[in-house]
């Protein structure tokens, strides 16, 4: 079922790839360089020749999002695999140190496109339930990109007279495989065709990313993600069999009824406003029932209200979960799949046999898919005339509809949330007690929905197919295209305040800053006295541990994808920077207090070596997840731009001033600056990082909305 949008993932992120590799070459070369262009005491030289790179990707960065939104995100990736493959053969020619720094802008610039857009590319083709997993690919295959690249220049650094040209221009080789599949593989993003009013390719498309043929109620998200800053409210809602609520006078709103259906043909439940009753609704109002800070941004509790109800899960459970995800992307088999559009004889016997096996608490695959709001196309009208679909859009959201009040021919658009958002309580609640005499009041589901107007027409979505047939229609919002004046709308004002925030405290943490200078600070640390009984020299050395290192990230960037989308992003931030923050002290007191030789390199090279892997499971990878996911569609380009141009001005000065700060304050200074950072970020992901894991795209840019909305409100009272 996921199989398109995994391949696609694993493709696009080749350009971490090739990222990961130049990183890794241009560390190791630089010792060579040094010594042919005698830049030993010319260490702003030698600071330069790196930081061109990243001078390059600022300023690609600075058109790279008006752009991607113009061409669209697949020409992009191929100018980026095209810059990389030209910069590979200048640098494998560069006769002086001028050609190399032209050489090092070109790639500078197609390292610029692959970062930018390689994560929204994934974003906007992933489904949610993986996306964390599938956007963590590029931190995985930029780390491999490293760890193949210290590899051969490891080799090369055995012979007598090693070539950094070669080590360089090597790059133009996978280049070519990088343009070949960006060019004859890689579809469109569906969201930016959308976008365009492109409606046919962006359905075909999400058909081949799904595997499936019914994609209407994802082309209508996409459709409603193009609205930017909309009144969003939050109402709550109670699900019950059709005459079940017709009892209760409390319930008794006929014209806010939305129709659901059941697994069993002609059944029918409804949805009824309730006040009170969900965690989103009194979190909405009251904050968290969780003692939480009162500097806590209430987005953040917000968001935490989707999560803090759900099943009790131990450890045990967790990593059954854990171990399970990765597999599961691959079970494409289209007997597991739940169609929506059709209920005959063959589904209604196979959900009775997954009924029946309830009661040995196994979970079967086709009730963790099966969807909470089934729409039936052959229904009949309600009293009022009116006929509500609703659409599955994954992560256990629904979209759902109903017409507006207050505007003739108006909808208004729901994503419908159940409490507790688990197939087991939504399997023991609805759908078991499916051809029941009634429910008992335990079956009653209570759910949360985030209500705004849709950029639909009551008229389009009458029915199942009518929803398919009004996604095939080019929406008015497409034909607007994004503006600057989008990015003063309130939501997404705090989503660039979390996203700009993380990434300027990512840098400042000094990763690539170590990442580039690795085999320096560890030839420093006297990382060569360990290896000295190889016979290697202090370079050979410090780029074998280097490649060891990046060798050692690979499995932690491993447990980090298996747990992005069960433990969570904000969850992998709180945990892993505090490991951060003590192997950065460990680097400060092995460097001030005397302690041998020896013992001064061992605690170098494995608080290094912690440092990285560590990094790499939660600080790597975040930052840029998250700004992938937390734009509107619309202005995603201008905002990803936004982050991405903070991301590498804050690289430019971490990278160029690290040679001067390690001859003037020493790596225990240097470190000691990185251990405040963490420090900070800390306080920050714990104050201001919402939780986004499982939600839709769409659904994310509705919560910094009304998040957005709660804050403006409590600074007025």
């Amino acid at each position: 079922m996921m199989r398109g949008a995994v391949f696609v993932a694993i493709a696009a992120a080749i350009g971490n790839f090739l990222q990961g590799w130049d990183n890794a070459t241009i560390a190791g070369s630089v010792l060579y360089i040094k010594r042919e262009f005698h830049l030993e005491t010319r260490p702003t030289i030698e600071g330069l020749i790196v930081a061109t790179s990243l001078i390059g990707a600022t300023v690609i960065t600075t058109f790279s999002g008006p752009v991607a939104d113009w061409l669209g995100r697949r020409p992009m990736l191929i100018i980026s695999s095209v810059l990389y493959f030209l910069s590979g053969l200048v640098m494998f020619w560069a006769p002086n140190v001028y050609i190399l720094l032209l050489a090092r802008l070109l790639d500078g610039f197609g390292i610029g496109l692959a970062v930018t857009l390689v994560p929204v590319y994934i974003s906007e083709t992933a489904p949610p339930e993986i996306r964390g997993l599938l956007n963590t690919l590029p931190q995985f295959t930029g780390s491999a990109g490293m760890f193949l690249s210290y590899c051969m220049v490891f080799m090369m650094s055995l012979q007598d007279s090693p070539s950094w040209r070669m080590m360089l221009g090597v790059l133009s080789i996978p280049s070519l495989f990088y343009f070949a599949l960006a060019l004859f593989y890689l579809p469109e993003s569906p969201r930016w065709l959308v976008s365009k009013g492109r409606m046919k390719e962006a359905k075909k498309v999400l058909q081949g990313l799904r595997g499936r043929e019914d994609v209407s109620g994802e082309m209508a998200l996409l459709l409603e993600g193009l609205d930017v800053g909309g009144d969003t409210a939050i109402e709550e809602y109670v699900i019950s069999p059709d005459n079940d609520l017709a009892g209760h006078q409390d319930h008794e709103v006929e014209k806010d009824r939305i129709k659901l259906y059941g697994a069993e043909e002609g059944q029918s439940w409804i949805a009824k406003p309730v006040a009170g009753q969900s965690t989103l609704g009194m979190v909405s109002r009251q904050g968290s029932l969780a003692n939480r800070s009162m500097l806590m941004d209430p987005m953040v509790t917000l968001f935490g209200s989707v999560h803090e109800k759900l099943p009790e899960m131990g450890m045990g459970s967790m990593r059954s979960m854990l171990f399970s995800n990765f597999g599961s992307m691959f079970n494409v088999n289209p007997e597991n799949q739940v169609k929506h559009e059709h209920w005959n004889e063959e589904n209604m016997e196979r959900d009775e046999e997954n009924a029946g096996s309830d009661h040995s608490g196994n979970e079967s695959d086709d009730d963790m898919r099966s969807p909470l709001i089934r729409h039936d196309s052959n229904a009949e009208k309600d009293n009022n005339g009116e006929q509500l679909g609703s659409v599955g859009i994954g992560g256990g959201w629904q979209l759902a509809y109903r017409k507006d009040e207050n505007n003739a021919g108006g909808l208004k658009r729901i994503y419908l949330h159940q409490e507790g958002g688990a197939a087991a309580s939504r399997r023991g609640s609805v759908i078991s007690i499916a051809g029941t005499e009634g429910p008992a009041d335990g079956d009653l589901v209570h759910a949360a929905a985030l209500v705004s107007h849709s950029v639909l027409r009551a008229d389009d979505v009458t029915t199942h197919q009518s929803i398919g047939l009004a996604t095939d229609k080019k929406p008015q919002a497409a034909a607007q295209g994004p503006g600057w004046k989008d990015l003063f709308e309130p939501g997404v004002k705090h989503a660039l305040v979390v996203g700009v925030g993380l990434q300027v405290l990512q840098q400042f943490s000094g990763i690539n800053g170590v990442l580039y200078y690795t085999p320096q600070i560890l030839e420093q640390a006297g990382v060569g006295v360990l290896l000295s009984n190889l016979g290697l020299t202090s370079e050979s050395a410090s780029l074998l541990i280097s490649g060891l290192t990046t060798l050692l990230m690979l499995p932690s960037i491993g447990v980090a994808m298996r747990l992005m989308d069960v433990a969570g992003r904000r969850w992998l931030l709180l945990s892993t920077l505090p490991v951060l923050l003590v192997t950065l002290i460990m680097l400060v007191l092995g460097n001030v207090l005397d302690l041998g030789s020896v013992p001064h390199a061992v605690i170098s090279t494995v608080s290094v070596i912690v440092y990285f892997c560590t990094f790499v499971m939660g600080f790597g990878p975040i930052p840029n997840i998250l700004c992938s996911e937390i734009f509107p569609t619309r202005v995603r380009g201008l905002c990803i731009a936004i982050c991405a141009l903070t991301f590498w001005i804050c690289d430019i000065i971490v990278t160029y001033s690290l040679p001067v700060m390690l001859n003037s304050i020493g790596l225990a200074g240097v470190f000691s600056i990185y251990a405040v950072v963490c420090s900070i970020a800390w306080v920050f992901t714990y104050l201001k990082v919402p939780e986004t894991k499982g939600m839709p795209l769409e659904v994310i840019t509705e919560f910094f909305a009304v998040g957005a909305k709660q804050n403006a409100e409590s600074e007025n009272n």
